[in-house]
């Protein structure tokens, strides 16, 4: 831990091992910088210690592995976590860690030409993966991990969570965004989802969402700087879910060109918005088009400071409070000592009507904070949901 008084005049001395008495969430190398930063910590103590009370929720997971899961942050322990099960640099899991260096196994560029390989499945036997339709369709009930391995049979043991958070995540949004009652109606959803990362690279994950959302056209549109520039344009389709190591499993993917859409909600994971001050013009633009925005960070302290941002800019406060995401990620972050909270923002103003209509799309004006003055072109992922993708040259930065 950084201590909290570094860079005021005097240099640190050591490392940070003196804690706040109060709050625990914050350390210092001496007295010296605890003293000279009490001012500005004295703000955020109290607050800081009431989530520190809370940490042990956070780690709250059903998983037979959640233990080691959540202990596991250095590199080697994560690889271990991985070889145990035999998924260690195999599919998906591949993008799990960090021994794959090489600039072209670890770009979404690879990953986009992985995608019409049957390599990039799950590695996992047939009863510890989603490969196939669930036996049930899914009830209002799936609302945490637990109900989600006992709607889907899968045993506790499986690791499949550290990958479907990202699918798992879209399903409860929508139902927190109230889109979920329209979409059923409908049977079509669009969702622009900004800044993804490590997504691009397990992409066959996403095909959940066909049991999440059954019968359902799901368009999702990538926006973000790490879409590879030769991608722009193209298209990718999933018709299935992500396949297992047994022998009958079938994955079929599609490439194509695609129609434009207006999106039902707007999603941003781990998003840094505090961090950040590009997301500003987004914001607005955000509550210019009044679509419901869910933004997510690492910790309850990242989204008390993104609020404090979103309500700087939108003039009002949030349409629901700061909640904890059920569907986290339940392994602690590579090369960071927090586990991804992701814990969730909504911004919505029920109030008022959507200003956004089929014939504006978002891209016509593009979320400054991630694109530049051009507007776009398209990628698009369909069956039962689609994948657009727009390049942009700067952004937020992510940590999956």
């Amino acid at each position: 831990m950084e201590c909290a008084g570094k860079g005021r005049g005097t240099r640190c001395m050591g490392s940070a091992r003196r804690r706040c008495g109060r709050c625990g969430a914050v350390a210092y190398c001496s007295v010296s910088h605890q003293m000279s930063h009490w001012n500005e910590h004295k703000e955020e103590c109290e607050r800081l210690e009431q989530q520190m009370k809370r940490a042990d929720v956070l780690n709250d997971f059903p998983f037979t592995f959640s233990q080691e899961a959540t202990a596991t942050s250095q590199q080697g322990s994560r690889c271990s976590f991985l070889s145990k099960r035999g998924i260690h640099q195999l599919g998906m899991w591949m993008h799990e860690c960090c021994c794959t260096h090489s600039e072209e196994s670890s770009s979404s560029l690879a990953s986009f030409d992985s995608l019409r390989s049957k390599d990039d499945g799950w590695n996992l036997s047939g009863d510890l993966c989603p490969c196939h339709d669930p036996i049930s369709p899914i009830s209002e009930c799936v609302s945490s991990w637990l109900d989600y391995y006992e709607w889907r049979c899968i045993p506790l043991h499986s690791p499949v969570a550290l990958l479907l958070h990202w699918p798992l995540t879209i399903y409860h949004a929508a139902h927190i965004a109230g889109v979920w009652s329209s979409t059923v109606e409908t049977r079509k959803l669009c969702v622009h989802y900004l800044g993804p990362e490590k997504e691009l690279l397990q992409l066959p994950s996403f095909g959940e969402l066909l049991a999440l959302f059954p019968g359902v056209q799901i368009h999702i549109e990538f926006i973000g700087p790490a879409i590879p520039r030769q991608r722009d344009g193209k298209k990718i389709s999933l018709c299935s879910y992500a396949h297992c190591l047994d022998a009958d499993c079938i994955l079929q993917f599609f490439k194509d060109l695609a129609e434009d859409l207006c999106p039902h909600l707007v999603i941003s994971p781990n998003a840094g918005i505090a961090a950040y001050p590009s997301w500003l013009p987004t914001i607005e633009l955000i509550k210019e088009i009044n679509v419901p925005a869910i933004f997510s960070d690492y910790c309850e302290e990242a989204c008390h400071l993104a609020a404090c941002c979103i309500k700087s800019v939108t003039g009002r406060s949030l349409s629901h409070p700061i909640q904890l995401n059920p569907f986290r990620q339940p392994m602690m972050g590579q090369g960071s000592p927090h586990i991804f909270l992701r814990l969730i923002i909504l911004l919505h103003d029920r109030s008022r009507r959507s200003g956004y209509t089929a014939a504006p799309r978002i891209v016509d004006r593009p979320f400054q904070a991630f694109l530049k003055a051009r507007v776009p072109e398209c990628l698009l992922m369909e069956w039962n949901f689609r994948l657009f993708h727009e390049f942009a040259d700067h952004g937020t930065q992510q940590q999956s």
